[in-house]
């Protein structure tokens, strides 16, 4: 069993194999970068030039070439209140050769100014977060109108697995399916449509078998709409 970090008031830390997870090839390739892909899909109309690019849970920066190279920011800002992940953040930063400002915050109390975010990426963070409606609040105050919150998040249905709880750690009790975290979204003003929203049904999300009984041919996957869904992407603009 994994030794346990410290719990904060307001998020649960990872575990040490967690920590250990963020660094991996699986995560940066088969997680991370898929979800970028997607979320630029799903962007739509044209995204702002030259834009400020937060990135509010960033852990140990490993999206931040991808970032990049996604959205050529002007100004890319990356938070988590975890000391360690920021300074791997910090490292991985000087690796890439960008510019990176490093906010050593929770995503609840951000250190910014009103107004002041065109893009605000949030990738697997909110189910970490004991105070998710603050942490949205603070989305909402630090985008400009017309900005976007790039969300990408799982569900109380990947996050509530035994493989999931075996290894990682969560408030179990904030866990929320994909329809409540888009109610969420809605409740705080943010807007958006059937096609700034997505489901991915990836075989690392289905601990029960993997998608191995699907690639093996001996079951075929249930549509969006009959299944419960383990992940979820979306794009939401603030009016």
């Amino acid at each position: 069993m994994n030794a346990l970090r410290p719990v904060s008031p307001t998020y649960v830390e990872e575990t040490r194999f967690g920590f250990w997870f963020l660094q991996s090839h699986v995560w940066q390739h088969h997680v991370l970068r898929v979800a970028i892909n997607d979320l630029v899909r799903l962007t739509g109309s044209p995204l702002p030039q030259a834009p400020v690019l937060l990135d509010a849970g960033c852990g140990q920066g490993r999206s931040f070439g991808l970032l990049n190279a996604a959205f050529a920011p002007v100004r890319m800002i990356g938070l988590d209140a975890d000391p360690h992940s920021l300074e791997c953040s910090r490292r991985e930063s000087e690796r890439l050769g960008l510019d990176v400002e490093l906010i050593a915050s929770d995503c609840a109390s951000i250190d910014l100014p009103d107004a002041s975010v065109d893009l605000l990426f949030c990738h697997q963070t909110l189910h970490h977060l004991v105070e998710q409606e603050r942490a949205l609040a603070e989305f909402w105050r630090v985008l400009k109108p017309g900005g976007r919150l790039l969300l990408a998040e799982s569900t109380k249905y990947y996050i509530d697995t035994w493989v999931i709880r075996w290894l990682f750690r969560h408030p179990m009790h904030v866990q929320r399916s994909a329809e409540q975290y888009l109610d969420m979204l809605r409740d705080q003003g943010f807007q958006f449509d059937d096609a700034s929203v997505s489901y991915p049904y990836l075989w690392w999300s289905r601990a029960k078998d993997f998608g191995l009984l699907e690639r093996w041919g001996l079951m075929r996957p249930k549509p969006v709409g009959q299944r419960d869904e383990t992940l979820l992407n979306v794009v939401a603009r603030k009016p």
